[in-house]
């Protein structure tokens, strides 16, 4: 019953900062699930007496690879997978499941953000016993397995059904369906003060929330609307689906449009939030008003002691370096410990795991704290609320209190897509030769006093990762450049500006960093070197 197949190697099976992802055309080859997860069985060595968790955010060809899966699991000898009813399972509540289970790791299908459907994107994560992502020594480990694989492993048997929880058995392995939502829910019960926000949902409050047609729509409808009190409605496009709807589920400016125009109009509802595909990141939106990740991370740990999860302190909190300082400030103020590591959220799992950091965040949507070791959307949101419950403000007072309090960190992420990888590498190698002599030069009143790689130093493993560049100007002001290990196809080049300010507070962040953008535009010649004048993702 258990069949040994021959196969030969793909040499694109290198994880990038969340996991493999490639299109699902790509991943629909014959045999690329199996070789990277017969990899991944390999890496891990025995699997006797190991359980796992399996489920994905629904996208399309989650079905058939979590089949493969299942059936790979029990020929390589593990002893039980944990499955989301129906395959799903969020990747903030994957992660709650590991942790409170003491499982062994876990696989959540997922592209994340990236767009699904035969034409769009998918994505397997792999977890280790934290819940968060695995290290890059294992994922290199991985990859290197990857490139000998010559055979794979493959229970023979009918496909597994998933859509009742219970137990059931294939060949020594055991199979236990799940309701993926009960763990997630009584961890949001505990960190925050449920009865306080049904007060609120009481009053008259009013919320959007968009799940984007992705795997949170049935955990928001039970904790704002079933639990909570929302109206019924609250949470639009709430059914999971394949191809997202043909969404996009990013939740920014860009691809949030219906929650934005919801948002934006004269009736619009008090508060506005959106998930992603796999629920790990989110928008926060007030009436015609919306609030930068940035910010979000800055203001959350601001009024971090009311919330009774963290009302006895915090150990600290982290950002990623292309993040806006604005968090820095707070961290002063409350005299905690604050980080700055590179993209990617196991740089935040050393913190947590040793008490350095207790809330962290990064600039692409995703904030989260060490309750999980992933950014968590739901509880982004839920942190908000909570703020609007116990300070009565709206989401724009609450935002401009902070910025009087703190200054305002003007601050947006232009992306130029679908580069050339080769080109790409050049242009941000050549740069990098570049910074030296740029110190001291001047662009109109934006002085250059620091140009330098950013290079983290891990101070628990001690390891030493680069991840972008940073130019720093005199006024506060700063560029970062980092090349997206997140995308399926092709480079994206990321530039971020911020522009700190303590007098003008409501202004358009558009034309505050206009004069910065053309700067770093003509320093690291992108319109040269990628033939591209705009940016084509600005949020």
């Amino acid at each position: 019953m258990i069949k040994t197949v021959k196969t030969s190697p793909y040499n694109d099976q290198k994880m990038g900062t969340a996991g493999l992802r490639r299109k699902s055309k790509v991943v629909m080859q014959p045999n690329y699930v199996e070789n990277f997860m017969q990899s991944i069985f390999n890496t891990i060595g025995s699997l006797n007496g190991k359980t796992f968790l399996l489920g994905g955010d629904g996208r399309f060809y989650n079905d058939i690879a979590i089949q493969k899966i299942i059936k790979m699991a029990a020929a390589n000898g593990v002893s039980k997978l944990i499955i989301g009813q129906n395959g799903y399972v969020s990747t903030p509540a994957g992660s709650r499941i590991i942790l409170k289970n003491k499982l062994n790791g876990g696989f959540v299908l997922s592209a994340s953000h990236n767009p699904g459907g035969i034409n769009g994107d998918f994505g397997i994560k792999y977890a280790n016993e934290t819940g968060g992502q695995i290290p890059s020594a294992v994922s290199d480990r991985i990859y290197q397995e990857t490139q000998k694989i010559s055979e794979y492993k493959i229970f023979e048997a009918d496909d597994i059904k998933l859509d009742k929880i219970g137990r059931q058995k294939l060949g020594d392995m055991e199979i236990e369906i799940i309701d993926p939502l009960n763990d997630y829910v009584e961890m949001m019960e505990n960190i925050f003060d449920f009865s306080a926000l049904k007060k609120l949902f009481k009053s008259g409050f009013t919320m959007k929330f968009d799940a984007m047609n992705a795997v949170t729509g049935p955990y928001a409808v039970r904790i704002f609307e079933d639990i909570l009190g929302a109206a019924k409605g609250s949470v639009i496009n709430a059914k999971p689906l394949p191809d997202f709807g043909g969404l996009h589920p990013d939740p920014n400016l860009l691809y949030a449009k219906e929650l934005l125009a919801i948002m934006n109009a004269d009736n619009a509802p008090d508060f506005g939030a959106a998930n992603d595909g796999d629920g790990d990141r989110n928008m926060i939106l007030g009436k015609k008003f919306f609030v930068s990740p940035s910010d979000s991370l800055a203001i959350l740990t601001d009024y971090y002691p009311i919330i009774p999860a963290y009302k006895n302190g915090i150990f600290g909190v982290a950002k990623s370096a292309a993040t806006s300082t604005a968090v820095s400030r707070v961290a002063k103020a409350h005299d905690i410990g604050y980080y700055e590591v590179p993209t990617g959220w196991k740089y935040f799992v050393n913190l947590m795991d040793s008490n350095r950091i207790t809330i962290c965040g990064e600039e692409s949507f995703g904030t989260g704290s060490s309750h999980i070791r992933e950014k968590d959307g739901i509880w982004a949101v839920l942190f908000w609320l909570s703020i609007i419950a116990e300070t009565g403000m709206s989401v724009e007072e609450i935002a401009l209190d902070h910025w009087k309090k703190y200054g305002r960190s003007y601050y947006l992420r232009y992306d130029f897509d679908g580069l050339d990888t080769k080109a790409a590498d050049s242009l941000m190698a050549d740069l990098e030769n570049k910074l030296p002599t740029l110190v001291g030069n001047h662009y109109g009143e934006y002085k250059i006093t620091q140009a330098r790689p950013f290079v983290y130093n891990d101070p628990v493993d001690h390891s030493s990762t680069k991840n972008g560049l940073i130019i720093n100007f005199e006024n506060g002001s700063r560029i970062v450049y980092r090349l997206s290990g997140t995308g399926s196809s092709g480079a994206t080049l990321r530039v971020y500006l911020e522009n700190y300010n303590r007098t003008d507070l409501k202004e358009d962040s558009h034309e505050m960093l206009e004069d910065l953008l053309e700067i770093a535009m003509e320093i690291a010649e992108i319109t040269a070197r990628t033939g591209k004048q705009h940016a084509d993702v600005i949020t």
